[in-house]
């Protein structure tokens, strides 16, 4: 079946965003995560998120701050200014009690796709019988 280029693009366009906002909410979890402990600036987040994935997952200030900002807007954060160790003033950003229902209930959907997905990657596909 032949698709017009209009069908093509509105297609592409869906595919798209389907997988941005699955990448989108899988950022959002794990900036959650690293608020979960205590108020942070964004450059302590970005060292968290990448201590505990071993240097797997490194965040850049493009991807981090919009971040902040869509969560604070949904009030899953708040932030104010501090000063910080080296006496410089920063944003720090803290979990809302929304934030952290919202996490609870993220963890938990994560967990139970991601125990699937690896029931079905750790499948053992025998070969030859009917």
């Amino acid at each position: 079946m032949l698709l017009s280029s209009i069908e093509w693009s509105a297609r592409v366009t869906k595919e798209t965003r389907e997988k941005d906002a699955v990448l989108q909410g899988t950022l959002d979890m794990l900036v959650l995560k690293a608020l979960q402990l205590e108020p942070m600036h964004g450059w302590g987040v970005t060292e968290r998120i990448e201590q505990w994935s071993e240097s797997v997952l490194q965040l850049g200030q493009g991807t981090l701050y919009p971040a902040l900002y869509r969560l604070e807007r949904q009030d899953l954060i708040k932030s104010e200014w501090r000063v910080t160790a080296n006496n410089r003033r920063a944003r720090y950003y803290s979990l809302t009690a929304r934030g952290r229902r919202h996490l609870n209930e993220v963890l938990a959907q994560w967990k139970r796709v991601s125990r699937a997905i690896n029931l079905v990657l750790e499948a053992v596909v025998v070969h030859g019988g009917a």
